[in-house]
């Protein structure tokens, strides 16, 4: 088994993950001939309960109808260490994964056998840091002292040590507690901590009694993006090409869906999350979701020989988990660079 990075990241992986993992993929082989089930070829897909093109893809079955040959098993995580530690499992062929828990998972002397092949969105007000009105808190610079919740290891994780620092804040500053999203609402209910950095639907539910402190889109915008990116195992680079391309056609058109059917989108975002329409499209509002054109362009994941920014953005994220005592090392840019899988990527443009 590949070594686990230390700090909180490697006691939530150890303690927390395998027992959620297992509950996830119950039923499903973790050898990597599970490809294939009763003569048929199979594809097992982590997502999140998060408004993306993620679920216009589950909702419409755009893969199930381009690969109808396949078995499609999609499975539902709370955060990107339970994927991180599924993928170390060989429980998964494709997933959704933040960039901050990327950035961990190919740092250390053995990476996770994944690779980057596309972005599903970048952070904007969809995660953000929110106070309980009732600590009369107003700015990220009063939280000193403070109980503040998040799911370590993810993007919300990464992004409020960023908030801190900006605001002249060691994490040894405020009391940072290691919760999922559903957790933390009930901690925030029962008055346990002071505030959370978490994303959607959970961060709606603060902002009720909350005030926001700031988003991941300011974070962003002042030189730490975040995004969701969607990984893919090196089991199946290796095995199964075609159908990574069948995926990121699918994935791509999902994006284009959102520009061009945007009724139709809310809809199937609203009926996969259980919620109303109105809630749907508030939700999908606050995202940044590129288009296929922008995804494979050299700002974003770029193409086969070339690169696009995402692999400072990645190899930066490193660096300041780094500095952040959160990893032992930061991955260097070549070694970011071995975790992208952008082999056809430009065909889905055609």
């Amino acid at each position: 088994m590949p070594r686990l990075p230390q700090g909180p990241s490697r006691r939530l992986l150890l303690a927390g993950a395998l027992a959620a993992v297992s509950t996830a993929v119950t039923g499903c082989s973790s050898d990597s001939d599970a490809s294939t089930s009763g003569g048929s070829k199979r594809l097992r897909i982590g997502y999140f309960a998060f408004p993306s093109g993620d679920l216009i893809v589950k909702r419409r079955r755009l893969l199930e109808k381009a690969l109808p040959e396949y078995e499609i098993t999609w499975i539902k995580f709370d955060s990107g260490a339970s994927v991180n530690q599924a993928f170390l499992g060989k429980s998964l062929d494709i997933a959704a994964l933040g960039s901050s828990p990327f950035a961990r998972g190919v740092s250390g002397s053995s990476p996770i056998p994944y690779k980057v092949a596309w972005i599903l969105d970048v952070a904007g007000e969809n995660e953000a840091l929110v106070a309980r009105k009732a600590t009369g808190v107003t700015d990220v610079a009063g939280l000193k002292g403070k109980k503040i919740a998040t799911p370590f290891a993810s993007t919300s994780h990464y992004s409020l040590l960023a908030a801190l620092e900006t605001a002249g804040l060691k994490p040894s500053d405020v009391q940072l507690i290691d919760l999922q999203p559903q957790p933390i609402l009930a901690a925030w209910q029962r008055g346990d901590i002071d505030a959370a950095y978490v994303w959607l639907p959970t961060l709606d539910e603060l902002r009720a009694t909350g005030t926001q402190l700031t988003s991941s889109k300011d974070i962003g915008a002042a030189g730490k993006p975040t995004l969701d990116l969607a990984v893919v195992s090196d089991d199946l680079i290796a095995r199964d090409p075609a159908a990574i391309d069948a995926w990121r056609t699918a994935e791509a058109e999902a994006l284009r869906l959102l520009k061009s059917d945007p009724d139709g989108s809310v809809g199937a975002v609203a009926a996969e999350l259980g919620i109303s329409v109105a809630d749907a499209r508030a939700q999908l509002a606050q995202g940044m979701f590129l288009t296929p054109e922008q995804v494979v362009s050299g700002d974003w994941l770029g193409t086969e020989g070339s690169p696009g920014k995402l692999l400072t953005y990645v190899t930066d994220t490193g660096r300041f988990l780094a500095d952040q005592k959160q990893i032992d090392a930061a991955p260097p840019e070549d070694v970011v660079r071995e975790a992208f899988y952008l082999k056809g990527l430009s065909d889905v443009l055609r």
